[in-house]
């Protein structure tokens, strides 16, 4: 499955974050270059985490044990 286009981040721990509307999966690579695929995300709640002031602890308290994932 190709990824969608990546949107770089202010973050300490992610470089990008990207959706893919189809399959409602969010995208997320970090620095250490890992990306992780978020399933069944509504296309809100990525832009909650695209925008918010903390990628990384939003990314912690809205999506780790919400959503399942795996690496891409």
């Amino acid at each position: 499955m190709p990824m969608p286009d990546m949107q770089p981040v202010s973050s300490s721990n992610i470089a990008a974050v990207g959706y893919d509307a189809e399959n409602q999966t969010v995208y997320v690579q970090f620095m250490n270059g890992s990306t992780y695929a978020y399933k069944g995300v509504p296309e809100h709640e990525f832009e909650n985490l695209r925008t918010a002031p903390s990628v990384g602890s939003y990314l912690n308290r809205n999506y780790k044990n919400v959503y399942p994932y795996e690496r891409a």
